[in-house]
């Protein structure tokens, strides 16, 4: 039934599909690539074919994009489940309804709150729940209410998250009592990965992020964020800049009341190439010197380039910045800008937002005794800034990961450029590792 996507399970991966129907909830957590959601998967398709036809069959995600991608993608690929299941798995990316096995799906987005609306006073006879981290604790709870016919069950994934999160204290930590057995998963359980993807994965998180993507562990997210900065490591001066093979961008933060400013990154064009922090600009109405003065957003884009203007690399190479990536809620900045720099091949981008992951890919940079990413003495806004960050305590103690959200204008100007841009520098650092 399942082409080659039994072959290719590990032991632990087998008896996790069967171990799965002893209890009414079964959860896959652990590292990244660790094979869950494959076992996972095998184990909903076979609960499918047996599901009471007196309830709804869903699979539950953090957007319809997510579930498509994480679910829908491999039940689809012939590779993994063979011809016959791939061509049993009917979908159109966006669409609230599936046909699985012969089975009508009903695909929900859940993530917010309000999402709890699309069960409500449902019935539900098996639920697949992709990322169950990540969704509204009040969304899970309801969906464990809809499970009220005999024989229905609920099978999740997920990455772990902090020791506090409402899943783990509410939930696997009460298996027997809640009826429900948990499996966790490394990537050593995964049988397809080469040695040199999971050498490249390890060397991709530190810190916290380490701890929950690579060994799969739940640990909550306290004190300083970047605890391994050393200005001695991780700061150059601007007259010691190598000379640059790309001058990957800027990122820009923007506030009206707060700072608006703007980080340039570079990739040295070293034996070792590395990222650079180049330089810095902002505007901030509390300085002392700004006299609480709110610049309009023409007056914004006009000082950021005069100063992007006379930005010059010592090395003739004319190397201009690649993109301008920009605080995704400034909509009417990023007008003003299109607007301001229209036909000089800079144009702005909603930044990648995602502050999690975006603080994962600045974290792994800094690690380390020889660092990949450094910045310059002239940016004083963001060494100013870097010490100070810090997770906020009352957020873990609840179980969430959240920074606190005071003096990080320039961090996140710096985050949005290099999270953004991932997927262009990573291959140049990579290449010479």
């Amino acid at each position: 039934m399942l082409g080659n996507a039994e072959r290719l399970l590990s032991r632990k991966q087998i008896l996790s599909v069967s171990a799965s129907k002893q209890r009414t909830l079964a959860l896959w957590s652990g590292s990244v690539s660790a094979g869950k959601t494959i076992a996972s998967l095998i184990a909903f398709l076979l609960a499918v074919r047996v599901a009471p036809r007196n309830g709804l069959i869903l699979i539950v995600g953090r957007t319809l994009q997510t579930v498509y991608q994480n679910v829908f993608v491999p039940l689809q690929d012939p590779g993994l489940f063979g011809s016959l299941v791939a061509a049993s798995i009917v979908y159109t990316p966006g669409a609230t309804k599936a046909i699985i096995l012969g089975r009508e799906v009903m695909v929900v987005g859940a993530h917010n709150a309000e999402s709890v609306g699309r069960i409500q006073g449902a019935t539900v006879a098996l639920a697949y729940v992709d990322e169950a981290t990540l969704l509204p604790e009040v969304f899970w709870n309801m969906l464990i209410t809809r499970l009220r016919v005999k024989g229905s069950r609920l099978l999740a994934t997920m990455n772990p998250a902090s020791r506090n999160h409402w899943m783990r204290k509410s939930w696997i930590l009460k298996a027997d009592a809640v009826d429900l057995i948990h499996f966790h998963f490394t990537m050593l359980d995964n049988p397809t990965l080469e040695q040199s993807y999971i050498d490249r994965m390890k060397r991709s998180y530190s810190g916290v992020f380490y701890d929950r993507f690579i060994k799969g562990e739940w640990t909550n997210a306290e004190g300083a964020v970047y605890p391994m900065w050393d200005p001695e490591k991780h700061v150059i001066p601007w007259a010691s800049l190598p000379r640059m093979q790309e001058i990957m961008g800027i990122g820009m933060d923007y506030g009206t009341t707060n700072a608006t400013t703007a980080l340039m990154l570079g990739v040295t064009a070293e034996e070792k190439p590395r990222l650079i922090l180049m330089d810095e600009w902002g505007y901030n109405s509390k300085d002392e010197k700004n006299n609480g003065l709110r610049l309009t957003d023409s007056e914004l884009s006009r000082r950021f380039r005069g100063w992007l203007g006379e930005q010059h690399h010592p090395e003739p190479d004319g190397l201009r910045p690649r993109f301008l990536m920009l605080d995704p809620a400034a909509a009417s900045f990023r007008t003003q800008l299109h607007q301001d720099l229209r036909g000089t091949g800079l144009a702005p981008w909603p930044a990648d937002n995602d502050v999690l992951k975006g603080i994962a890919t600045i974290a792994n940079l800094l690690d380390g005794d020889e660092p990949r990413m450094v910045v310059t003495d002239r940016c004083e806004g963001w060494q100013s800034e870097v010490t100070e960050y810090r997770w906020d305590e009352k957020a873990t103690a609840e179980g969430e990961d959240e920074v606190v959200k005071e003096d990080d204008h320039y961090l996140d100007g710096g985050r949005y450029i290099t999270h953004s841009t991932v997927g262009y520098w990573q291959p140049m650092l990579e290449l010479a590792a």
